[in-house]
């Protein structure tokens, strides 16, 4: 009788997470590792697949290439190209190097994505045709990039595409698998920018070994699993987890217009297990499947994180699946995740009430090991952690975390990682992550909102995601916003919309009506006089998710001038 093969990857036992892959390719090397889109004739796609072994191969050859190139230990290396296999190989294949990569969200904007080139300043530059006629055209990292690699035509941009990488590899026989320390840097990730300039976030390895173990503990997630994740980088997790990965057809920036028939279509014909998405790719997901009476049988565990998710989109999420699975809200940031996690089942009537009537959005207790605090909000530096209040039970305060993902830097920002890190008297590195929080006698947290968002008019502070919550169950809402207008201190509340359709003018009368009713009935809204209707939000590139609400409060000014 065959023994049992264990599956599921020892972060204790390897360091270099690129290891995680020759662990499946070992242990189970005919089993797909990915599905992926690619297209054919008439440009319609079709998938085709990639077995552990033959992924792990493709990352190898890629690896030796990119050694015999020149990418090799701590090359900077700027990836850019689209989800596939490619992308998953490559990845792997620079881990594999021993080189760095960097990775940048394409639909930042041509100015942030430039600035972020500029400051990682990378030595290699791997990306998709298009990017290196941008990186030509626009002068992306044109004073470090030295080495260049194209997915297809090189047209002359210079550098070689992967083809000759592939054949570079063919003809090399040296080992790869880079050895690294715990403390190695392993990849720049940059955040979305949605509350300021992008940030290139320094990971240790480390860093991603830690997440592995604790993603895996905090989902139970299983090897042999079918994973849907509709933002690429999470899904290099994957075969760590021992999950089989299924690329959707979807442009990964703008997840709010995915479309719903084609990802039902492709979680039915891989029977997909688990799916992770933005709050506005569930919202278009759910809304389909509800209003199509579909559910979504294989389905046993979906997580969404970008941004708080609305109650309301979490049951019609819940409506979409069988009783038995699974809605997990995980919450974190790029510099430190998972924090915290709550699952759909746990959020019972009493705790939706408290939600909607303006207590904050609950976020769950902490994901082991992690240690959470609520400290007294702040605009200063702390060098250590005696220099903050911790606040009782139930008050507002600024939320800091310290455990074994939580990043200790900012590539090139000191003036960022000063104002975000400090130590404690272990020496243990503690992130500030720019939110408000409350934390309860049970040891949830409850998100409020941002700290730069708070609004401030002197007599009381307002926290945008607690004050919306009440005027987001209000039917003919899409979201709202509350932003202050003024200097902080003496801000004046205002109410921005975004209506579901288009409202004729009796109902835009009622809706405003409506809505300034609300206001009065709670106490942390009564300041809300003015209501402003929006034809549709700023938000953030990675998500759609979260609401730029820095630029809404600017054109809330103008509005409230004319």
């Amino acid at each position: 009788m065959d023994m049992p093969v264990e599956k599921t990857w020892n972060t204790d036992e390897f360091t270099n997470v690129a290891s995680a892959l020759n662990w499946q390719a070992q242990r189970q090397p005919g089993v797909t590792a990915i599905y992926y889109p690619k297209s054919g004739a008439l440009k319609k796609s079709r998938y085709e697949s990639c077995t552990y072994q033959e992924l792990n191969e493709l990352s190898e050859t890629y690896a030796r290439g990119l050694l015999e190139y020149g990418i090799g230990p701590g090359t900077r290396t700027a990836l850019m190209l689209t989800p596939g296999l490619d992308f998953f190989a490559m990845f792997f294949a620079l881990f594999k190097a021993g080189a760095v990569p960097v990775l940048i969200d394409p639909g930042i904007g041509m100015k942030p994505l430039k600035q972020c080139l500029a400051e990682a300043a990378p030595t290699a530059f791997i990306g998709v045709t298009k990017a290196h006629f941008a990186r030509k055209i626009l002068g992306w990292a044109k004073e470090s990039c030295e080495l260049m690699v194209s997915a297809g035509p090189t047209f002359g941009l210079g550098g070689i595409n992967l083809k000759k990488i592939r054949e570079l590899g063919d003809l090399s026989s040296q080992e790869v698998l880079h050895p690294v320390k715990p403390d190695d840097m392993a990849a720049i990730l940059f955040t979305s920018g949605s509350t300021g300039v992008p940030k290139g976030v320094v990971y240790r390895h480390r860093h991603f070994n830690a997440q592995v173990q604790m993603l895996r503990e905090a989902f139970d997630i299983q090897p042999g699993e079918v994973s849907l994740p509709t933002f690429p980088p999470f899904a290099l997790f994957d075969p760590a987890l021992g999950m089989t990965t299924v690329v959707p057809i979807m442009d990964p920036t703008r997840p709010a217009e995915a479309d719903p028939e084609k990802l039902v279509e492709v979680i039915n014909q891989f029977k997909v297990t688990n799916i992770f998405g933005s709050p506005a790719l569930l919202n278009t997901l759910s809304r389909y499947c509800v209003d199509n009476k579909i559910r979504l049988e294989s389905v046993t565990r979906v997580i969404s994180a970008g941004a708080a998710v609305p109650i309301r989109t979490i049951r019609r999420m819940q409506d979409s699946l069988y009783r038995d699975a699974e809605i997990h809200t995980p919450y974190g940031a790029t510099e430190c995740l998972p924090v915290s996690s709550i699952s759909a089942t746990e959020l019972d009537d009493d705790m939706v009430d408290r939600i909607e009537s303006g207590e904050g959005v609950c976020v769950g207790k902490p994901v082991q090991p992690n240690k959470v605090r609520v400290i007294k909000i702040s605009d200063m530096a702390f060098n250590d952690i005696s220099e903050t209040t911790e606040m009782p039970f139930g008050m507002p305060g600024e939320i800091v975390v310290s455990g074994p993902s939580c990043t200790d830097s900012y590539w090139k920002r000191d003036t960022d990682t000063e104002m975000s890190k400090f130590t404690d008297e272990n020496g243990e590195t503690w992130h500030r992550m720019g939110d408000v929080g409350i934390m309860d006698g049970t040891g949830r947290l409850w998100f409020c909102g941002r700290v730069a968002q708070r609004v401030d008019t002197g007599q009381e502070v307002l926290f945008a995601d607690q004050c919306e919550a009440i005027f987001n169950q209000h039917p003919d809402l899409l979201r709202s916003a509350v932003v202050g207008v003024g200097a902080r201190g003496r801000q004046t509340p205002v109410l921005c919309i975004e209506v579901i359709g288009k409202l004729s003018p009796v109902d835009t009368e009622r809706v405003h009506f409506d809505l300034l009713q609300l206001a009065q009935a709670h106490s942390i809204t009564k300041s809300i006089r003015t209501v402003l209707f929006h034809p549709g939000f700023p938000v953030d590139i990675r998500h759609n998710s979260k609401i730029g609400r820095e630029e809404l409060a600017e054109w809330a000014a103008t509005q409230m001038q004319s």
